[in-house]
């Protein structure tokens, strides 16, 4: 068989490499760790093996996955366009900066660099959760142009988390506003609100909403802030401190859910 293709991958501190059709659909991947070569099907036994070859480090064992859980089997028949897995954190603000650099001179930052920097900082920091039972999707689009910066699954439940520069600077919250530095107040909150809210209803489950400030001097709090967490990028590892809500199998459930672009068509 022609057109397969190794993919290389590498989550939770192990390495796998995948091996796909020329559709993009996975049929087999070699667990390095295991020593192992997965097959979806025998009819495709020797081409995978073929295609692997330079890849193998002596002896494997070949065969069916052992029991796949049905989050494992969703992964594997998701198409590549649909999976939202593979997301840097800030994906659409880098390939947005791809198609229009911009001047290459100009008297200001962009504010998308801006943007950017504090989702990988906020992103970064959720994907060292990984080791703690955690899965983190970035940059999941909503129809409408609009996205979810960061949604974390994990133990203590399901979070989308909007990021917000603020490097340096003072951070005023009165909800539903945030004021950051000299500039003026804007209604954040009730957009962290109703992408939550959009989650949730994609979802069929609870999403709590959280707003992450990247580097922020100093944050007021005036009056209570219904529903939304306020946390610096600093914090964000004590979500895996908080009592467990889902069980793993919960976890990794709805994480194949979530990383499936068309479910999010829907809101």
């Amino acid at each position: 068989m022609s057109g397969l293709r190794v993919v290389p991958t590498r989550r939770h501190g192990q390495e796998r490499l995948y091996v796909c059709l020329p559709d993009g659909r996975n049929i087999a991947w070699y667990d390095r760790e295991a020593a192992r070569v997965n097959l979806i099907s025998d009819d495709h036994k020797d081409d995978v093996l073929e295609v692997l070859a330079p890849f193998l480090t002596g002896p494997v064992t070949v065969g069916p996955p052992p029991v796949p859980t049905p989050a494992e089997l969703a992964r594997l028949t998701l198409h590549p366009d649909d999976d939202l897995a593979p997301n840097r954190p800030g994906e659409a603000l880098l390939i947005d900066l791809e198609r229009d650099p911009g001047p290459t001179r100009r008297l200001r930052t962009d504010p998308r660099q801006r943007a950017l920097t504090a989702e990988r900082t906020v992103g970064e920091a959720l994907d060292r959760l990984d080791g703690a039972g955690w899965h983190t999707l970035h940059s999941v689009p909503l129809p409408g142009g609009a996205r979810i910066h960061h949604l974390a699954i994990g133990p203590a439940g399901l979070f989308a988390v909007h990021t917000l520069y603020a490097r340096k600077q003072r951070v005023r919250i009165a909800d539903p506003t945030v004021t950051v530095g000299r500039r003026e107040p804007q209604p954040l909150l009730r957009r962290v609100r109703a992408d939550a809210d959009r989650a949730s209803y994609a979802l069929t489950a609870e999403v709590r909403p959280v707003l992450a400030l990247a580097g922020p001097a100093d944050v007021s709090v005036t009056g209570p802030v219904r529903e939304v967490r306020i946390l610096q990028d600093t914090d964000l590892a004590g979500l895996a401190r908080q009592g467990g809500v889902l069980k793993p199998g919960d976890v990794e459930g709805l994480h194949a859910m979530a990383r499936d672009r068309r479910i999010w068509e829907r809101v």
